[in-house]
């Protein structure tokens, strides 16, 4: 009988260690406001929290607010349907609040000249792995672009404007295979 147990045991740990790799990494596509895909953010589960590579194309130059938002739902025009600001703990808005930050937000990116954003950040209260704080906890959440920079502190989200690009995150995201404007035509190379 602990023969049984023991397997059993065995079998369940190796099974939730193949679930939480499946987790990560996890990419996700970005569309904008005309639902067109204008980039990928790609979510990896690290010891310090969650590494997003952020990779779009197409915004105006210059800086962007970006979140992660409680809801998987992205409906354009205006994306409102993301829900506020992925906050599982109800802290206070702002990296710069000493009352917050909401788990959900991060630096602002800078699009460059030809609008491009190509950087890494980190959501160091976030996890991919179950719990109340998993970007993956009930149907998933999404991240969100805003027009305008993200100020720091002022509630409920920065005062960072208009919702312009949004993508799901939830575990059937690497299932999208919408082609990536900002990676190369392979069928060209």
């Amino acid at each position: 009988m602990l023969k049984w147990i023991g397997i059993f045991v065995l079998a369940t740990v190796v099974l939730s260690g193949c679930m939480d790799e499946k987790r990560s990494p996890l990419e996700t596509s970005i569309y904008n406001t005309n639902d067109d895909k204008i980039g990928t953010a790609t979510f990896k589960e690290r010891p310090e929290g969650i590494e997003v590579a952020l990779k779009v194309e197409g915004l105006e130059p210059g800086p962007h607010g970006v979140h992660i938002h409680e809801f998987a739902k992205c409906d354009t025009p205006d994306f409102k349907s993301a829900g506020n600001h992925f906050n599982p703990m109800s802290k206070d808005h702002g990296l710069m609040n000493s009352e917050g930050a909401h788990a959900g937000d991060m630096p602002n990116v800078e699009a460059d000249g030809s609008g491009l954003v190509d950087t890494e950040l980190m959501l160091p209260e976030a996890t991919l792995k179950e719990g109340q704080k998993s970007l993956l906890r009930k149907e998933g959440t999404s991240i969100v672009i805003h027009s305008g920079p993200d100020d720091g502190m002022t509630q409920p989200a920065g005062d960072s404007g208009d919702r312009i690009a949004c993508g799901e995150i939830t575990l059937k995201a690497d299932d999208d295979e919408t082609s990536d404007p900002t990676e190369p035509d392979k069928k060209q190379e």
